[in-house]
């Protein structure tokens, strides 16, 4: 897996990275979720099997490494693998973000997992937290799940918070939720400090079948913000663990398709979103090696512009995806 440029920023990435929000906590929404972590909620096994994931990330390729705050332990995970490495800082890229606290307590049937709350306090505790865990290789620090509707974007003493970490030397990113992507991302487009854009790279979720972003993910790119495509596999909607009664005939549009390239659903769907000119890293969410080793399959396929445009008719509108995606159970 060859590194470039990510954007303007001078930082250097895979096209490939591993966000860690299954590896961090006990709940998560993806589909098979305790199965993939074996139903072992001890931290000290967790940690060995983020660990494990990592192990197999690295030997893979790959040198982006994707965090947040409200993903349970995944920055400590991440932070003492680094170490226990000795992994050079200079030798991967990683990002995290605050902006959400992680509320579930370790437990699984948590009532509520994560609250977000985009204030001035709960910024510079995290980021405390976030250094605390991951200096010296944290290079990009992201607003989480960045949305109009919570007035991040035009908290000016949050805005200049941010710039004082670029100051320091971190790239300002944001993540995007929801069906308004392309809005809340043309807003912080416009956010400028002294004269310069303070958000120098962007987090947002596009796949088959929510491809609504793209238009706009392709403006910041050609503004020259680095790109990083987050939910590819749409919560493991794009696996072969969907075996939802009303994904049927899209999941055999989508296994048929595979069989023609002699790959797994999973490489397929992540190949779509390598082939986006824009796209400058796209992660993986897997929690499994064996997983993850499947993903990295797609780094190897070609898809014709026909069978682009057979995939592309698996696209929801928005507003249904995100509905659908707020229905999946944390397990």
């Amino acid at each position: 897996m060859q590194t470039h440029l990510f954007g303007q920023t001078g930082l250097s990435v895979t096209p490939i990275g591993l966000g860690l929000a299954a590896l961090g906590r006990p709940g998560y929404i993806n589909l098979g979720h305790a199965d993939d972590l074996g139903r072992r909620y001890d931290p000290a096994a967790m940690q060995t099997h983020a660990h494990t994931v990592l192990d197999a990330a690295f030997a893979a390729g790959v040198r982006y490494f994707d965090a947040a705050r409200s993903y349970g332990r995944a920055e400590e995970f991440l932070g003492s693998w680094l170490a226990s490495r000795q992994i050079p800082p200079g030798a991967v890229t990683v990002g995290s973000k605050w902006g959400y606290v992680y509320t579930a307590g370790w437990q699984v049937d948590a009532p509520v997992h994560e609250v977000k709350e985009h204030s001035l306090e709960v910024l510079r505790r995290q980021f405390a937290e976030s250094t605390a865990h991951l200096a010296p290789y944290l290079r990009l620090y992201q607003i989480h799940s960045a949305t109009l509707e919570s007035g991040v974007l035009a908290n000016q003493a949050v805005i200049a918070e941010l710039a004082l970490y670029r100051e320091r030397g971190l790239h300002i990113g944001l993540s995007l939720s929801g069906p308004q992507q392309a809005r809340t991302l043309a807003r912080a487009m416009a956010v400028t400090v002294d004269g310069r854009p303070l958000f120098t790279a962007v987090q947002a979720t596009w796949n088959l079948l929510e491809p609504s972003a793209g238009a706009a993910l392709q403006a910041a790119h050609a503004a020259g913000m680095g790109v990083i495509v987050k939910e590819a596999l749409a919560n493991g909607r794009l696996t072969a663990r969907n075996d939802d009664p009303s994904f049927a005939t899209r999941r055999s549009m989508l296994e048929n398709a595979a069989a023609e390239l002699r790959t797994t659903v999973d490489a397929l769907a992540l190949a779509a979103v390598l082939q986006q000119p824009w796209a400058g890293v796209v992660l993986s969410g897997a929690a499994t090696a064996a997983h993850l080793q499947s993903n990295v399959g797609a780094l190897v396929l070609d898809l014709s512009p026909e069978l682009q445009t057979r995939l592309a008719a698996l696209a929801e509108e928005p507003a249904a995806y995100w509905s659908q995606r707020s229905r999946l159970s944390w397990t």
